[in-house]
């Protein structure tokens, strides 16, 4: 089987669970965003305090993540720094040590937060809601002591494992959401937004149970590893802060920024009209969780550039047919945001697309930094990229509302992958086929457009619509069809 499938077939199983995870909450809009449920202001606070929990979840696991991938490997790459002779050739080592470290963080924000919620709840203008804050909190630092577990499932190639624990969390979130939102909301007025935080909770502390059998024994901490592993992760972690400023600050300010009496209203709109971005962040997830240790694990190989190269191609003629579906048939896919007092924030919609879109191919890029043990050059340009984020928010959410956040996140993403393709070019070059990346961007964003400036409806529109994708999708097909060949060895 060639590399290019292998990593398909790993993205596939990895993916498969992480999709459900981030396609839940596309599947919960609906629920949510019913008239009856959470009217958009409500909606907005489950969205703002859920922006800060993506912010603070990079900040408990600390790069740990994928620090652990690259010291298990130590032995089959050449080493971030000298490394004892025990975080060469024990993979437990560097697992236990990545573990504990996160144990070690999660503990005291869990307690901190759950002494001073009121306080916490106030500084996000939210003073009402300290409630809140302590069930969060305490839901992402269970969370933040299963992702090295989960990473190690990952590693050892123990995909359906890996799946079913996912599934369980996905399972219990669905089970309650409907229990509470669908068959008790209608009958008890005391349902309210709270209870969404509440399930995450329960659904967090069942996961956290079910990886208590993967815990390694404090035993194998290595004091003498944590040194240069701590050296390798804090450049990821601030690049993970830094690019939870660039995917979430917009919700987050948007609260600062806005009138008082429309705030949650306006974040309420632009959460909800953002989830329909999710197919390609969707995929983006995926792909991820695939490709990083695939990338390690295939570095050393000859033709490995040419590889990396062709699995760009593949991902962003992926992306952009999922723009299409999306864009071509969006009077359907807003159905999934039943109330219509939301969708005057459609028009957000294909903006963050695209950004989403350079997003996924600064993370393809990203490798090149990874595997030269340049870890610090993503920290800096997720801090280029950061500087640019807060300076446009600031700038444009004032005069444009939620449409400056959306255009924010979109020159942010694109400036990140400019500037990740030419610092890379210049340390580990590889043959990314630019001109077919920028032709499979171009035809997708014209072929939308053109079809906006049709004027038909009904069956027509949709058929043409249908047709038009059908032949796009059939030129990837017909260009890349040959790239799927393994390369000579």
């Amino acid at each position: 089987m060639s590399a290019l499938r292998t990593l398909a077939g790993q993205t596939a199983i990895y993916g498969l669970s992480s999709i459900l995870a981030r396609f839940l909450n596309f599947l919960l809009t609906p629920l949510y965003t019913s008239k009856g449920v959470f009217a958009p202001e409500e909606f907005g606070v489950i969205t703002a305090f859920y922006a800060w929990a993506a912010f603070l979840a990079v900040l408990i696991t600390f790069g740990m993540e994928t620090t652990y991938f690259r010291f298990a490997n130590a032995n089959t790459a050449s080493p971030p720094a000298p490394l004892p002779r025990r975080g060469r050739e024990d993979a437990a080592g560097a697992y236990a040590t990545a573990f504990f470290s996160v144990v070690g963080i999660a503990l005291p924000f869990m307690l901190l937060s759950a002494l001073f919620p009121d306080v916490i709840a106030g500084a996000m203008r939210y003073p009402e809601h300290g409630h809140l804050v302590w069930m969060l909190a305490l839901a992402l630092g269970l969370d933040a002591m299963t992702a090295i577990p989960m990473a190690r499932l990952r590693h050892e190639g123990k995909p359906w494992r890996f799946v079913a624990v996912n599934m369980s969390n996905i399972g219990i979130t669905v089970g309650l959401s409907l229990y509470f939102f669908a068959y008790r909301m209608p009958h008890d007025p005391l349902i309210g937004v709270g209870h969404v935080f509440f399930i995450n909770l329960i659904a967090s502390g069942v996961k956290f149970l079910l990886l208590v059998p993967q815990w390694p024994r404090f035993a194998q901490f290595d004091r003498a590893l944590l040194k240069p592993m701590r050296a390798f992760a804090w450049p990821l972690a601030i690049a993970g802060l830094a690019g939870m400023v660039n995917e979430t600050a917009d919700r987050a300010v948007l609260k600062y920024l806005l009138p008082a009496d429309t705030a949650d209203a306006q974040i309420g709109i632009y959460g909800a009209c953002y989830k329909l971005a999710v197919i390609i962040t969707l995929f983006i997830q995926a792909f991820r969780m695939g490709a990083e240790p695939f990338f390690f694990n295939h570095a050393k190989e000859k033709n490995s550039g040419e590889t990396f190269a062709r699995i760009m191609n593949l991902f962003v003629a992926a992306c952009m047919a999922a723009f299409l579906v999306v864009m071509l048939f969006l009077d359907v896919f807003k159905w999934f945001i039943p109330n219509p007092a939301y969708h005057e924030g459609l028009r957000v919609v294909p903006i963050l697309l695209l950004a989403n879109v350079f997003l996924g191919i600064y993370y393809n890029q990203s490798v090149w930094y990874k595997l030269t043990d340049r870890t610090r050059v993503g920290s800096t340009i997720s801090i280029i990229g950061a500087g640019i984020t807060l300076v446009l928010l600031f700038t444009l959410i004032p005069i444009m509302g939620y449409m400056g956040a959306a255009w924010a996140t979109l020159a942010c993403y694109f400036s990140m992958a400019v500037i990740s393709y030419v610092w890379g070019q210049k340390h580990y070059p590889i043959p990314y086929n630019v001109s077919r990346v920028l032709l499979y961007m171009a035809g997708a964003v014209v072929l939308w457009w053109g079809c906006e400036q049709l004027a038909l409806e009904g069956v027509v529109k949709y058929g043409v619509r249908a047709v038009l994708l059908a032949g796009y999708l059939g030129v990837i097909w017909r260009m890349e069809r040959p790239v799927l060949r393994p390369l000579p060895t």
